[in-house]
């Protein structure tokens, strides 16, 4: 994953603590989509980076690699 999508999920998991309350599986079990709508960002409004699908792909990788 890009330097940059691991500065922006940190940055986004910090936010979702502190203005939605979740817990880091709520995060990281949340949807790019579910995130942003629940803060109030939309892919037009400039607020948000969306997510390349090279970066989303090796996210899935990475967790299908993970021991169950």
């Amino acid at each position: 994953m890009s330097a940059n999508f691991g500065a922006a999920a940190l940055r986004h998991a910090g936010l979702a603590a502190r203005v939605l309350g979740w817990r880091p599986a709520e995060f990281w079990s949340a949807t790019p989509a579910e995130l942003a709508t629940s803060l109030g960002l939309t892919a037009d409004s400039g607020s948000a980076t969306m997510m390349s699908r090279f970066d989303l792909q090796r996210m899935m990788e990475h967790d299908d690699e993970r021991p169950g």
